[in-house]
């Protein structure tokens, strides 16, 4: 059978991208399980490592529109990016956050989550890149029903038949019943409400001190986080360097590393690849089960 073509973009030319995708795609293990295809910018003109600039920024997001078209048309079977950095794409001018709003963009999809993938815990954000005061607004029972049944329909791919999500509180104690906050009442409750309507395993809202305690313990399959940090702290803590960033809900497969641009130790060559190579290989096992 043939090997999939896995894209490895390179990320912003400045960061520790381009290390981390030269040596994924030499690794004997991704070697053995795809074709790596490393998408880079140009060698001229050339960036300095660790120096945040506007033209950095769009060679990224040129090197990501290539490599998605690619992928619509076939050319590759999966992608998986090496980091990119949201203030190099503010200076280039490009609106968009990162790559989970600007691929969901490019392919025209309309609902999509990230996704931290690992053997300790697995955990979707019902939010993402958004000012922590801003979450209660954008957290509505629709948005979350729609991420809640995304993650449903999304997880078998991983192996998981029929998941057991479990929805962590926004406020301490999961609000305890109005007293620290209302949310989970007025918005977390009725999605969750609805999903189990439609058939779908989840609980909650559970307070977020514990929530990922017992997932980890094997009780969930899966954790929807309210916020970025919320979900992404128990998964780096328990998992860093080795969980993988997927994106649910694209039509095109898309993994990526755990970790940013690490400016500090761009082009000292002292990067850990081991994310990158655990984001190509995921991609490969996606792509071959699509």
């Amino acid at each position: 059978m043939r090997l999939p073509r896995v894209a490895i973009t390179a990320g912003d030319p400045a960061g520790i991208g381009p290390e981390i995708a030269a040596r994924a795609a030499a690794d004997p293990r991704v070697l053995e399980a795809c074709e790596p295809v490393i998408y880079a910018p140009p060698s001229s003109p050339a960036f300095t490592p660790g120096v945040l600039s506007g033209d950095a920024g769009r060679a990224a997001y040129d090197v990501i529109v290539r490599a998605v078209d690619d992928a619509q048309r076939g050319t590759v079977q999966a992608i998986a990016t090496a980091p990119v950095n949201k203030e190099a794409f503010r200076l280039a001018g490009l609106p968009w956050h990162g790559h989970t709003d600007l691929l969901a963009h490019l392919t025209g999809a309309s609902d999509v989550a990230m996704m931290f993938d690992s053997d300790a815990l697995r955990v979707v954000l019902a939010t993402v890149h958004i000012p922590l005061a801003e979450v209660p607004r954008a957290l509505t029972a629709a948005s979350l029903e729609k991420t809640i049944a995304l993650t449903a329909r999304e997880l078998p791919r991983f192996g998981v038949a029929r998941p057991r999500i479990a929805v962590a509180g926004l406020n301490p104690h999961a609000g305890e019943h109005g007293l620290f906050g209302c949310e989970e009442q007025t918005a977390m409750a009725p999605a969750i409400a609805a999903c189990r309507s439609r058939g779908i395993d989840v609980a909650g809202p559970f307070p977020a001190d514990t929530v990922f305690v017992r997932a980890r313990r094997g009780e969930f399959d899966v954790v929807v986080a309210c916020y970025h940090d919320q979900g992404l702290i128990p998964v780096k803590l328990v998992a860093f360097g080795r969980a993988v960033n997927v994106t649910l809900g694209l039509p095109i497969v898309r993994t990526s590393v755990d970790h940013g641009t690490a400016f500090d130790i761009a082009g000292k060559g002292v990067a850990d690849p081991q994310s990158m190579i655990a984001a190509v290989l995921l991609a490969a096992r996606l792509a071959r089960s699509a």
